[in-house]
């Protein structure tokens, strides 16, 4: 089986930060990891060459496969910023309609400014992805 590329690494946040944000992303990114510090109590942690990760969960499969990974974080790609959270259920549809502008994959949710959404609706959702991960896996995670 091949390798996990995206685990905890002892690169350095502010680095990837002021390499790859703009001015503006930068001031949204400093947000966000004092609103991540204060949902979860961790500090952050880069998880492969571009993830800014919150605290860790241990998964494993059916098929067997185990890993570990950042119960919540972000990126940044180009212009837009990421969010990684599990947004499964009716519940998270019904604050993603009240986020403001984004797009949502299955755990990707994109945005261009943190302006133009409601932080409180995005915080709401962070917590919620969290609980339903330790939930999930029900184990002792670092939250």
């Amino acid at each position: 089986m091949a390798e996990l590329k995206t685990k905890a690494t002892h690169a350095s946040v502010a680095d990837y930060i002021s390499t790859r944000a703009n001015d503006s992303q930068k001031t949204d990114c400093e947000t966000l990891m004092a609103m991540f510090k204060k949902i979860t109590g961790q500090p952050p942690k880069m998880w492969g060459p571009s993830i800014v990760g919150y605290g860790s969960y241990k998964y494993k499969y059916e098929s067997g496969r185990t890993g570990e990974m950042c119960l919540t974080g972000f990126a940044i790609r180009g212009r837009e910023l990421v969010v990684y959270l599990s947004c499964e259920d009716t519940t998270h549809a019904s604050l993603l309609c009240k986020l403001g502008q984004h797009r949502m994959t299955k755990s990707c949710l994109y945005f261009k400014r943190l302006s133009d959404l409601d932080t409180t609706v995005l915080e709401q959702l962070v917590i919620n992805s969290i609980e339903k991960i330790n939930a999930r896996y029900n184990e002792n995670n670092d939250t």
